[in-house]
């Protein structure tokens, strides 16, 4: 009998231990965008000289692949004009090239509500391009949200740096 209560415990205890083991993480969606270490691949030849039509090659010629935002807006700014002003540029020189515009938040805010602004933010640069010459049919948006901040922190500097729309060459 003292041995069956015994093989009772250790077969409860094993149970609750097995219950007890940890979950799977959740799996996480991609970090934003490709990146090209410019040692071969796709978007480089053998010489180190990029291919034409890359994202390697949108990134080095272009003023730069992300746009920011005031606090709350999506509204295009003189900066951000001259920054897709340029992408505009680089997209009529590669007409069968196709790109993502990810909008992204900070940290203040809901989800939700973070969600529908980075969609609003991705749109009005997809708007601004479409209106410079780039065909709509050749630009997806993704809203982040508050998802995949650039910076951590939180204070203004990390904030500012969080509300972006950013360019990804797809093909």
């Amino acid at each position: 009998m003292a041995k069956l209560k015994t093989a009772l415990i250790i077969a409860t205890m094993a149970v609750a231990v097995a219950g007890c083991q940890k979950k799977r993480p959740e799996t996480l969606p991609p970090g934003p965008g490709p990146v090209d270490n410019g040692g071969g691949g796709s978007g480089s030849d053998t010489g180190g000289m990029v291919q034409p039509g890359t994202a390697a090659h949108f990134r080095q010629n272009v003023v730069s692949d992300t746009i920011n935002f005031e606090f709350d807006q999506y509204d295009i700014d003189a900066r951000a004009r001259q920054i897709l002003d340029s992408q505009a540029q680089w997209l009529m020189q590669f007409p069968n090239t196709r790109i993502t515009l990810e909008g992204h938040a900070d940290e203040r805010g809901t989800r939700e509500y973070n969600l529908a602004l980075g969609d609003r933010r991705a749109n009005a640069a997809k708007n601004y391009l479409a209106a410079r010459g780039v065909s709509p049919t050749r630009i997806t948006t993704i809203s982040y949200g508050k998802e995949r901040p650039l910076a951590l922190g939180s204070d203004e500097a990390s904030w500012a740096q969080n509300r972006r729309a950013v360019t990804i060459v797809i093909n």
